[in-house]
């Protein structure tokens, strides 16, 4: 039967992410399954776990024209310590002048004359750059100062402010349905970092969101009435219609004051696509149909419209009865092809028999996704299953799990069966040049996968790596950074060279924000106005790296071994891997990634190692090119 092609990849506008080279045609896609022990992982994150905590401001800048002909913007500046540090973004062909008036109202007087430090930066996400003036000032008197920006002509940009204070913004949204004619609501609240009794609290909040059709403000209410929680809790919200599909971020911006009475303001930046896809559950009860001794298939009817993809993913958790009460028996799904308005999935019938489970069966907490952004297309929390007649496997007394069951039968014309010899594939990052060229001379029977500069989702350019790793029989890999993720999903969801690989280490990876990076919504938030060179990536933010986890079952994650890095820290000075994004994250981090969100939870960790940041061009030497790392990797690496 030939399938309904409706386009491998979303389009610009929906996906945020650039059209790759790949094509459906023989995606290979595994059928997978596993214990209900995996129910909690592989379960619909909560967007609250997934919360930006924030110690500094991003906070935007418009230089308007004034009476006297003069463009500038001006607004108060909480300092809340006797040390402060500022970063104008300003862009490469903007000349701002910038002053502070201290809380006593003395003449104002030039950032360049006051600050201690002062030097030209980047805020640097692999290959995407954003250069930055920093300044460093030491001696500072608490209270509000005046910032005043002026400037030669009308501009935008951005200053970055953090403080002494330990005041955090904790901001999320209230769900991930980021589809076209939906509501997109935010909340935020504050908390004192260290616990103390001066508890701090938002006097004023907004939401600002840049989209298609430009940039609009929303204030936040702690009514009761805006997703917030109950009224006067602390936690303040807001929402906006998402009228068009496309790239959007959002910033959250929070100002107010301590119990102490110390201000501070603080903001949140989320990368937020929209995707315009429409997919529905058609049937009341979900027919299943023995395909041999051991498999039966489960096809979904759903009805799709504006269809950005081929290929949905698809996850739901099969129940049974045992002597009369629900049983689990196992969650199924994985990257589904369409195919005639049919989603195929699934299930061994050994997992019944593992279950010692009886009908009737239900097909509980399904949800389809776009496998992009792993945005939910179509929820149902309880679909009936009629199995008919069970094949012989549902009644084996005695089950061992075994690799058939957890990913389904291997294809027979595997196209890597084609190719010829084993390799050692060097994977780089997001918007990466050549990472390990320079190095790859320390890995043997090593081949470099060459995607330089782009920006692809984590399916995208698993199937890329698929495709290149498509010359040989069998293959291990060695990632960087968003390489590490995308080698992984490539193992979950794809039949590929690394089913066919020998050897201790099958993934091994380093600096891979497995959990995401809060410089992804930072980027897309300064790209909205510099623009996004490669292209803003929402499986590298925090909310998108937790929904795409949750698709990543135990069995994948234990072929998954990473490394983590951060900058040498000395007691006696201030230290970093990058000035500008060091002000983003929580130590220690090595740039980009925090040691904290590039854990993997059921993979193997390697272990942390000081000395090393995430790329090039940062203070320490990128993390890539440690040769005692490198060497252990290649004598350990599946091939």
């Amino acid at each position: 039967m030939s399938k309904r092609r409706t386009g491998f990849l979303l389009s610009l506008a929906a996906a945020a992410v650039p059209f790759a080279s790949a094509s459906a045609a023989g995606l290979a896609t595994k059928q997978l399954a596993g214990p209900p022990s995996d129910f909690a992982a592989m379960a619909a994150v909560e967007p609250a776990s997934t919360a930006v905590h924030s110690k500094s401001a991003l906070l935007p800048v418009r230089l308007d024209k004034r009476a006297d002909g003069r463009y500038s913007w001006q607004t108060t500046l909480p300092v809340e310590g006797e040390d402060l540090r500022l970063l104008a973004f300003s862009g490469a062909k903007s000349n701002w002048n910038l002053q502070l008036r201290d809380p006593l109202g003395s003449p104002a007087k030039s950032v360049r004359d006051l600050a201690q430090e002062l030097d030209q930066t980047n805020f640097a996400l692999e290959g995407q750059n954003f250069p930055a003036v920093r300044y460093g000032f030491k001696a500072m008197m608490p209270g509000d100062w005046t910032l005043s920006v002026e400037g030669n002509a009308a501009a935008q940009g951005f200053v970055l402010v953090e403080g002494a204070g330990k005041t955090r913004l904790m901001a999320h949204p209230t769900s991930f349905n980021q589809l076209v004619g939906k509501r997109i609501g935010f909340v935020a609240s504050v908390y004192d970092e260290e616990g103390g009794a001066s508890v701090p609290a938002i006097s004023e909040a907004k939401l600002r969101v840049t989209s298609p059709d430009g940039v609009a403000e929303y204030a936040m209410f702690d009514d009761g009435l805006h997703g917030d929680g109950l009224a006067l809790d602390g936690m303040f919200g807001a929402d906006f219609a998402a009228l068009r599909a496309g790239a959007h971020s959002a910033q959250v911006i929070a100002s107010g004051r301590t119990a102490d009475g110390k201000g501070f303001v603080r903001s949140a930046e989320f990368a937020l696509p929209v995707i315009a896809d429409q997919v529905a559950v058609r049937q009341a009860t979900l027919f299943g149909k023995a395909v041999s001794e051991r498999r039966i298939a489960l096809d979904l009817d759903v009805s799709v419209s504006k269809a950005g993809s081929d290929h949905y993913r698809v996850l739901g958790e099969v129940w049974g009865k045992r002597n009369g009460r629900d049983v689990a028996v196992a969650w199924i799904g994985g990257m589904s092809e369409l195919d005639g308005g049919r989603l195929p999935l699934s299930l061994d019938a050994r997992w019944i028999a593992k279950a010692k489970a009886v009908g009737p069966f239900t097909l509980r907490n399904l949800r389809i996704e776009d496998p992009n952004h792993f945005i939910p297309l179509a929820t149902v929390a309880e679909l009936p299953i009629n199995l008919g007649a069970l094949p012989k496997a549902a009644f084996e007394r005695r089950v061992v799990v075994d690799e058939e069951m957890q990913m389904g039968a291997r294809p027979a014309d595997l196209a890597q069966a084609k190719g010829v010899g084993t390799k050692l594939l060097l994977v780089h990052g997001y918007c990466s040049g050549d990472a390990w060229g320079p190095v790859a001379y320390q890995f043997g029977n090593a081949a470099v996968f060459r995607d330089f500069n782009q920006n692809r989702s984590h399916d995208q350019f698993a199937n890329l790596i698929k495709t290149f790793g498509a010359t040989w029989n069998s293959y291990g890999i060695v990632a960087h950074s968003q390489g590490g993720a995308a080698a992984t999903h490539l193992y979950t969801y794809y039949w590929s060279g690394l089913d066919n690989a020998t050897g201790a280490r099958l993934i091994q990876s380093v600096g891979t924000p497995y959990q995401g990076t809060a410089l992804a919504g930072n980027a897309a938030v300064l790209g909205s106005i510099f623009g996004v060179g490669c292209g803003t990536n929402s499986n590298l933010t925090y909310s998108g790296a937790s929904s795409w986890l949750a698709g990543i079952p135990s069995w994948a994650r234990a072929k998954v071994n990473f490394h983590t890095t951060s900058f040498t820290d000395r007691s006696w000075v201030y230290d970093y891997c990058n000035m500008a994004t060091d002000v983003l994250l929580s130590d220690p981090e090595d740039g980009t990634t925090e040691k904290a969100k590039g854990q993997l939870s059921g993979a193997v960790n390697l272990g942390h190692k000081t000395g090393w940041c995430h790329t090039g061009g940062m203070r320490d030497p990128a993390q890539v090119t440690d040769s005692s790392r490198n060497s252990n990797m290649n004598s350990n690496a599946a091939r």
